[in-house]
């Protein structure tokens, strides 16, 4: 074997990783909405979060990615402990679904048949299909099915490729000498462990096994310590993907570890007890790559029997190894190792927004309580609040340009560009809640009161208010974008107040039935009642704007305000007969 194989060895290596992940990225993009709702209703039974694993990792063709995400959701709290158990076998299961597909090159024969099968014959049909919907066709859903179709045929290229490559260790004597080592059981298991941790994959792996046993002779005794070790590899990712995790996901890496060292233990110790005293037949036999493939489903379908009963028992084993420290860790709202899977990432972000959102306009609600009775315990809380909002709004900010770097669909594009832009309009919404609660503050200090007329007209505005808040951030949570259309004609009738109690405001303080320096208070809090009412139009607009793919939120004002055919007049005078001064 020369220098030339070994390129080309790591060539194919690159090109098989690549078009697994490009598929798997196919494959994830089409049945993200699903994936999303399966995770809606994950419930705490071992069993459904076992299928869960088995389903997705089949879906995106990697374990070490399930696992990644699995780490995620425990450090995000969309998952607890015992809910990841299941899915961390089920994920075993899952990932021998690639196994099965690589064992398609090493069908031998010559009908036509079995040569139409062979992925030599289908994968470039399948690249040219992938090609055509790539450039002939704008249906997103056609062209994720295209990543898949041209990820499979790369991937099964650099599978040939690999096989080309070691085709010349089958006439060396020295690998045959070395390949009896690895029949060591423990010397078979740490060379796959190290194999699958530097290549942080245990499909690639077992697809360099796989390849490397189409044209050189390994036996069973070589291949089965081998797959072992493979599947312990594989928890190096998860491990890696804990680092600066909080407790409860760096258990959860610690978990998946655990599996595959006790799978390996307890399927090792009886087998080679079998084999030195009964003795297995088969060991001395040749391995195709489809044997390996049955091996693996086996070797991972027995050690989720044997420890899935047991569920509980590996948890308090976890908690062992990750004791608890002396103060509990605050739980982190937002996970990097979450933006791959951007329909997981999407949902999560908006979960968060839509906390934000309820938080901001609590806040807003609290300090406007403030104005009746001042309470330093409230003014306390509210600035906690203020500054939870602000952290949302620093991690949301961070998390969603990077998720917008991502490749999303259209659904996903336009959810991230909402959350985008109205993450900073919640933001303010809490700011201004602080200033609200500054004036409270003065006129409590000062011992500031409003005229009797003056507070009539405030509890007017003030009920518009909190109307133009509860209908922002209804609309916004539940992304209804009818309701979103009722926040301009109450923001445009909240500006009209604004300016008519001004107005008379000035009237009182020329009849003297005002104080000056209580109308610097009452307009400093006017002013942001209605700085309030444009952050609720500014979101009710985005969510508007965005569902059209546009966002010119000019046009679309001047549209509701002077186009006859909409509603917005009729609404206006609605909510005029409502809240009138």
């Amino acid at each position: 074997m020369t220098i030339f194989n070994v390129f080309t060895l790591l060539g194919g290596l690159a090109i098989f990783i690549y078009g697994m992940n490009l598929m798997g990225e196919g494959l994830e993009k089409r049945s993200g909405d699903k994936l999303k709702i399966i995770l809606e209703h994950l419930t705490s039974s071992p069993l459904k979060g076992l299928i869960l694993g088995i389903v997705v990792t089949a879906v995106i063709q990697s374990s070490s990615a399930t696992t990644v995400m699995v780490v995620g959701f425990v450090n995000s709290g969309i998952m607890n402990i015992t809910q990841s158990i299941g899915v961390l076998m089920g994920s075993n299961i899952g990932t021998t679904m690639t196994a099965w597909i690589l064992s398609l090159t090493g069908i031998e024969g010559e009908s036509f048949l079995i040569q139409l099968i062979k992925p030599s014959t289908f994968a470039p049909i399948l690249a040219f299909i992938g090609v055509v919907f790539t450039m002939f066709t704008k249906s997103e859903n056609k062209k994720n099915t295209a990543l898949v179709l041209i990820g499979f045929a790369i991937l099964m290229t650099g599978m040939d490729l690999m096989s080309a490559a070691v085709e010349p260790l089958s006439e060396s004597e020295a690998f045959q000498r070395t390949l009896i080592l690895f029949e060591n059981p423990i010397l078979g298991v740490i060379v796959g462990t190290l194999l699958t941790a530097i290549i942080q994959s245990s499909s690639a792996s077992v697809g360099i096994l796989q390849a490397l046993s189409i044209s050189t002779p390994i036996s069973f005794a070589t291949a089965i310590p081998i797959i072992l070790g493979q599947n312990i590899g594989t928890t190096v990712t998860a491990l890696l993907s804990s680092i600066g995790t909080n407790r409860n996901a760096r258990r959860t890496a610690v978990l998946h570890f655990l599996i595959k060292v006790i799978g390996v233990i307890v399927f090792l110790i009886p087998f080679y007890v079998i084999q030195f005293t009964v003795g297995f037949d088969f060991l001395g036999d040749n391995v195709t790559p489809a044997s390996i493939a049955i091996f693996h489903t086996i070797f991972n379908l027995i050690s989720t029997l044997v420890l899935f009963p047991f569920c509980k028992q590996l948890e308090k084993l976890a908690y062992l190894v990750i004791k608890d420290a002396d103060t509990e860790e605050e739980v982190q709202l937002l996970d990097e190792r979450l933006i791959p899977t951007q329909s997981i990432a999407i949902a999560r972000a908006k979960k968060v927004t839509n906390d934000m959102a309820h938080l901001s306009r609590e806040s807003v609600l609290m300090a406007l309580g403030l104005m009746q009775e001042y309470n330093q315990e409230t003014v306390d809380k509210l600035y906690e609040m203020e500054e939870k909002v602000d952290n949302y709004e620093d991690k949301l900010g961070t998390y969603l340009v990077k998720l917008s770097r991502e490749s999303l669909n259209t659904e996903d594009a336009h959810t991230v560009s909402t959350l985008l832009h109205t993450i900073g309009n919640f933001e303010r919404l809490s700011d201004h809640a602080i200033n609200i609660v500054k004036v409270a503050k003065e006129m409590h200090d000062k011992n500031l009161t409003f005229s009797s007329a003056c507070s009539d007209e405030i509890k007017v505005i003030t009920n518009a208010l909190i109307e133009i808040m509860d209908i922002t951030t209804d609309s916004f949570i539940s992304n209804d974008l009818e309701k979103a259309k009722y926040v301009e004609p109450l923001e445009q009738l909240i500006d009209k107040l604004n300016i008519k109690m001004k107005n008379r405001h000035i009237m009182r303080l020329q009849q003297g039935d005002c104080s000056i320096e209580a109308g610097f208070v009452f307009s400093d809090l006017l002013t942001n009642y209605e700085r309030i009412a444009d952050h609720c139009s500014n979101i009710a607009v985005c969510l508007i704007e965005v569902a059209n793919d546009s966002f010119e939120t000019h046009e679309y004002l001047n549209h509701v305000k002077f186009d006859g055919q909409n509603d917005f007049v009729e609404r206006y005078e609605n909510y005029k007969k409502k809240y009138t001064i």
